[in-house]
């Protein structure tokens, strides 16, 4: 890895998400009447959302707590986030870094290799500058003269951070775009995983900066085995794209069913899936009855537990949805749920079978 200089790059932060949207008060609805966020700021506004706002581009800034969605709906055929609608469906195009030199942390990315796709612009006192990610999905650099616009505290469901954002990438470009995050933003590969559940599998390299606080969960499928959820996403998103957000609860039994009973969506999990779970883990926090009743997933690894479920995709292509995650000392992701669902399906199909 090449090592950060004492610079701008050891600086960088999590500004805020930037989703293109083809209709904007239909994307924004759901963020404030179900997920509980608040409205930060409006177009014009002084979010620093790139593609600078004009005619026929309006934006709407969402979030609470450490969270921040700034959603770009642009009428004219050539905005960038026009594009993006045009060939991905609604989706996170920018993962905007905060800087406190947004001109020097672009010079130097791009020094290091980076891709410049929009050099330093200052409107109302916002510096922007942004350079490539991976597929059409950008980092704009966000340098402001005060404190990002925000709420003070979680949402009404208790959403409070963005924990992690899930990752998927074409065959062969994992390595590839590891490097690429280590080179030019100075980022650390910080977790590896190989993940294989029946047929399918998948490789995951997760990347982090040296500060910890913008995290990329890297997948890519593997080939030679049958085609999964990655390939799937690939196939319909178009290329590389953002598959999902971490949102970070405190008490994720409470979020979750806030969220349920405020409309939002979740995936189901097999019965059988907890009945598994005594002989997996002690859990240090909730009950196992709890978790089945909300459908809520745990895990652990060697630092703790963590507790995560997953929203079904409103998005009309099924490639975007969101997970909520309460972490209680556990560093990973969550990956051995997947071989436990995989286990709790099994197990479900052979009881059925048995009273046939």
């Amino acid at each position: 890895m090449t090592p950060v200089p004492a610079g701008p790059l050891r600086q960088l932060r999590l500004d805020h998400l930037g989703f293109a949207v083809a209709d904007l008060a239909a994307a924004a609805e759901p963020f404030t009447a179900c997920y509980g966020f608040g409205v930060l700021d409006r177009s014009p506004g002084v979010f620093g959302a790139s593609g600078a706002p004009g005619d026929g581009v309006r934006t709407v800034a969402v979030g609470a707590g450490g969270i921040r969605l700034v959603l770009t709906a642009a009428r004219d055929a050539g905005h960038p986030a026009a594009r993006y609608v045009a060939r991905h469906g609604d989706g996170v195009r920018d993962i905007a870094l905060g800087t406190p030199d947004a001109a020097a942390a672009f010079a130097e990315a791009v020094r290091r290799g980076a891709e410049p796709v929009a050099g330093p612009a200052e409107r109302d006192g916002v510096v922007t500058a942004s350079i490539a990610g991976f597929g059409d999905v950008v980092h704009t650099f966000v340098q402001r003269p005060g404190p990002a616009a925000g709420a003070p505290g979680p949402a009404a469901t208790g959403l409070h951070g963005i924990d992690h954002l899930a990752v998927c990438l074409e065959p062969g470009r994992l390595g590839p775009t590891v490097e690429y995050y280590e080179r030019a933003l100075g980022f650390g590969a910080v977790f590896s995983e190989r993940i294989v559940v029946g047929a399918q599998a998948m490789d995951s390299i997760v990347v982090q900066n040296d500060a910890g606080t913008v995290t990329l969960t890297l997948i890519e499928p593997d080939t030679g085995r049958a085609p999964g959820q990655i390939d799937r996403f690939l196939a319909s998103h178009g290329g590389a794209g953002v598959q999902h957000v971490a949102f970070a609860s405190d008490d994720i039994v409470r979020s979750v069913g806030l969220l349920a009973a405020r409309g939002i969506g979740f995936l189901d999990t097999p019965g059988t899936y907890y009945d598994l779970i005594p002989g997996r883990l002690t859990l240090s926090r909730h009950s196992v009855d709890a978790l089945r009743d909300l459908n809520v997933l745990a895990d652990q690894d060697q630092d703790g537990q963590l507790l995560q479920i997953f929203t079904r995709s409103g998005h009309p292509r099924g490639t975007l949805f969101f997970e909520v995650i309460e972490r209680l000392g556990a560093r990973t992701f969550g990956s051995g749920n997947i071989k436990a669902l995989y286990e709790a399906v099994e197990l479900q199909e052979n009881r059925s079978d048995a009273t046939r």
